[in-house]
């Protein structure tokens, strides 16, 4: 009993040091070194957030500066938009509360404009303000389906290898013995 104690305890104190494999740092290096290395993902989410966060950093961040000016443009004429006919709409809703009130003054600048003027003019310009919010929703989701379309596309090859000719051709139909014109396709991939 005290001899298999002791042949367990020998050979379960050796077998530590026979290990199959032997992990060196030369075996490390030449596994690190035929290994392709990974580029940066270029991420559409991140891309979508700082979109989302900041309008127009996510197309900085997909290198697409020329995209920029655009969207400022854009949100710049959509903010003008909004503060005039907000300014209209207001100016056109007090001059009518103030004719429905009973007010004796009238505004000399809408001496000539009925009360069904007004209100047809404070229509319009709350109806154009309204849709400015909407435009100003709409430009904020394409600043964001941009940039996380652009980050999709990041990494797709366009180059000159692919080409797409269209030019004009004649083919020959089995039923008639005339030519008839069309169009030929060819995709050339080098």
């Amino acid at each position: 009993m005290i001899m298999r104690f002791l042949l367990v305890f020998v050979f379960g104190f050796f077998s530590f040091a026979l290990l199959a494999q032997e992990s060196s740092s030369t075996n490390k290096k030449k596994l690190s070194s035929d290994t392709i290395p990974k580029r940066p993902v270029h991420s559409p989410k991140k891309a979508a957030l700082l979109s989302a966060i900041l309008p127009g950093a996510g197309q900085v961040y997909n290198r697409k500066y020329w995209k920029v000016p655009f969207l400022a443009a854009g949100a710049g004429a959509l903010v003008y938009s909004f503060q005039f006919n907000q300014k209209n709409y207001n100016l056109f809703k007090t001059e009518l509360i103030h004719r429905q009130s009973g007010a004796i003054e009238i505004n000399t600048e809408f001496s000539n404009l009925s009360n069904a003027n007004l209100n047809e003019l404070q229509d319009f310009y709350h109806r154009n303000r309204d849709l400015t919010i909407v435009g100003m929703a709409l430009l904020y989701a394409l600043n964001v389906l941009d940039a996380t379309v652009d980050a999709h596309l990041f990494d797709f090859n366009v180059n000159e290898d692919l080409s797409l000719n269209i030019r004009p051709q004649t083919f020959y139909s089995s039923i008639s013995s005339m030519p008839i014109a069309g169009l030929g396709f060819t995709l050339n991939f080098k």
